[in-house]
């Protein structure tokens, strides 16, 4: 398992994007998967970076496994802040039209629909979140 840890701010979405593609590129991971999982780690953290610490900023922690046997990889999100599972918020209705549909949402229900499996646990003061995606 690899990790990284880092402000949870706007400014690193980048640096973890590029820690997540440097280890999925040595898994040698399909380019269709690659973006998928670019677009989930890119929403996650920008939720724990906007809205994790209100008031003031605090660290998150993204661990990346791979199970060679499965070609699964599983990426955890690990933040202090506030108690929040993304996994209860209600899916946006789609059917409507951009003007129509209620703000926030999509980003998780994209990330929904795109990984094999998404979880949420909150332990030790800790939100976690885990993604997992056949590569």
């Amino acid at each position: 398992m690899k990790e990284l840890t880092l402000e949870a701010v706007k400014e690193n979405i980048t640096a973890v994007t590029m820690f997540v593609d440097e280890q999925l590129e040595s898994f040698e991971c399909s380019m269709k998967a690659q973006m998928q999982l670019d677009v989930a780690v890119d929403e996650l953290f920008a939720n724990i970076a906007n809205y994790a610490y209100p008031g003031g900023v605090g660290n998150a922690t993204i661990q990346i496994e791979f199970e060679p046997s499965e070609r699964m990889v599983s990426i955890t999100f690990i933040d202090s802040g506030i108690p929040y599972d993304p996994l209860k918020k209600p899916d946006p209705d789609v059917t409507l039209s951009a003007e129509e549909r209620s703000i926030g949402g999509l980003g998780i229900f994209l990330v929904k629909k795109t990984m094999d499996d998404m979880t949420y646990r909150f332990e030790n003061n800790q939100n976690i979140v885990t993604i997992r995606k056949k590569i």
